[in-house]
């Protein structure tokens, strides 16, 4: 045969097989952010007798450090791709968490108020750390890839299949195992959901190892930033700047809907029970919806997908504030288009992220220095959600009680509880949306941002981004 053009590089996709079992990996991480992010706030104020200030320092405090841990563990995973070729071992340390979460719930019986939170902290601290292990490398796997922008898309659509599963799961046993309010319940739920995390987060790195082939190779000549650049060159990254900022409201609007769904389904619902109902028609939308969200970003880019979904969470939630007249079946109705716009959040964001990623760098060297700041921020939102609820129970006056103790709340404090969980995170999400405006998405087929941006090659995209 004659010699001709050079072919054109065949680019190999994963498997539908090997993206699920990518994507269970998302279960167990889901059950450390469900769960506690869910029922922590009501375990100290409610359980354990800790007041609602000093319940949002314990768990506020624990993320804080999570702003450094996690761009650390991006650079040590980097480094460690480098050198050994893969982001793996960090990942099996990481499924000592589930220790973690059945320490954060097995509080002992002497113990309450700041006793029992000084308790909490201490795991929840620990925890953070092995979530981090685990977090940090796995969601640098997409931008490892060497896939195409709609691609990148289509793996965090499993991811965001499988997670709504694990947190559908999470958010609808753990609160029906807990519903007699007892200690030794959540102990049980701890260890239950526990072992559940082991088994995910196993299966999930035998996916990755089988996607070692379809990674660009890491290239020993390419700059590997200390902790210090990292940050600074993330920083410096336009569009994953606004992302950034965007996705720390976001994650601040959706964990405070969690942290607030005990007490809404409590006080203004007045039926406890329907703690499990809430979240699961929240979360179950989203097995349906993240292939919706995958033909809408296809259609009209992330960008505007993930504005579309800001905007119906907004709205949504100011409308759960006329909950106590509307009635438990259109309140339903209500957290389900909450549902349908959480899982447009999740899966345009995480996968925006590697596509800016992939801009900054071709072979994905500085990958989990991107993601490490990305995860800091996410869980950031996840400390500061709770917090934020908390502080406005403190401000109503809400009292913390003790498992089997009934207290009287104030109309201020009931008040205080409704508008925190309603109007509150409407107004977080509108500043979410001031930021999320400014980026520019590099590949998709729409842009709503300050100017108008062409649709280019990956190739070109670091070109645009200097120009800005």
């Amino acid at each position: 045969m004659g010699s001709g053009a050079p072919t054109a590089k065949t680019q190999v996709v994963p498997s539908s097989a090997v993206l699920t079992g990518y994507g269970i990996g998302s279960v167990g991480m889901g059950v450390w952010v469900t769960v506690p992010g869910l029922l922590l706030l009501y375990y100290l104020t409610n359980i354990l007798g800790v007041s609602p200030a000093l319940a949002g320092v314990a768990l506020l405090v624990p993320k804080a450090i999570d702003v450094v841990i996690h761009p650390w563990f991006g650079t040590i995973s980097d480094r460690q791709r480098l050198r050994t070729g893969h982001r793996r071992p960090m990942m099996w340390i990481g499924l000592l968490l589930a220790a973690a979460l059945v320490a954060v719930f097995s509080v002992p019986a002497g113990l309450s108020g700041p006793a029992a939170a000084g308790w909490v902290a201490v795991f929840y601290i620990a925890g953070n750390l092995l979530f981090a292990s685990f977090q940090v490398p796995y969601l640098t796997t997409p931008s490892d890839l060497d896939v195409d922008y709609h691609q990148r898309t289509r793996v965090m659509t499993f991811r965001m299949v499988v997670l709504t599963i694990g947190l559908l799961l999470a958010g609808v046993v753990a609160p029906a195992m807990v519903a007699s309010e007892e200690r030794a319940s959540y102990s049980m739920m701890a260890a239950v959901l526990g072992s559940l995390m082991v088994v995910s987060g196993s299966i999930a790195i035998l996916a990755i190892k089988r996607m070692g082939s379809m990674m660009t190779p890491p290239s020993p000549d390419h700059w590997h930033p200390t902790l210090g650049e990292g940050l600074r060159m993330a920083w410096a990254d336009r569009n994953f700047r606004w992302i950034v900022l965007s996705y720390l409201f976001t994650g601040t609007v959706t964990h405070l809907f969690l942290a607030g769904v005990p007490f809404y389904a409590d006080y203004v619902l007045d039926d406890p029970t329907l703690t499990s109902a809430l979240v699961g028609a929240f979360l179950a939308p989203a097995i349906v919806a993240s292939p919706m969200w995958l033909f809408v970003s296809k259609r009209i880019g992330k960008q505007r997908g993930l504005l579309i979904s800001q905007a119906g969470f907004a709205i949504g939630s100011a409308a759960l504030l006329a909950g106590s007249f509307l009635g438990v079946p259109v309140t339903l109705a209500i957290v389900l288009v909450l549902g349908v716009s959480f899982a447009g959040l999740q899966l345009m964001a995480f996968s925006m992220v590697p596509d800016v990623v992939r801009a900054a760098s071709s072979d994905g060297a500085q990958a989990a220095s991107y993601t490490g700041v990305w995860t800091a921020t996410e869980a950031t939102g996840t400390a500061i959600g709770p917090y934020v609820y908390s502080f406005v129970l403190f401000l109503g006056g809400f009292v913390s009680s003790t498992a089997g103790q009934d207290v009287e709340q104030s109309a201020t404090a009931l008040r205080a509880l409704l508008l925190g969980f309603t109007l509150v995170p409407a107004a977080i999400m509108l500043i979410a949306i001031s930021f999320q405006r400014r980026y520019r998405d590099p590949g998709g087929s729409g842009h709503v941002g300050a100017g108008p941006l062409p649709t280019v090659a990956a190739g070109s995209v670091e070109e645009i981004i200097d120009r800005d």
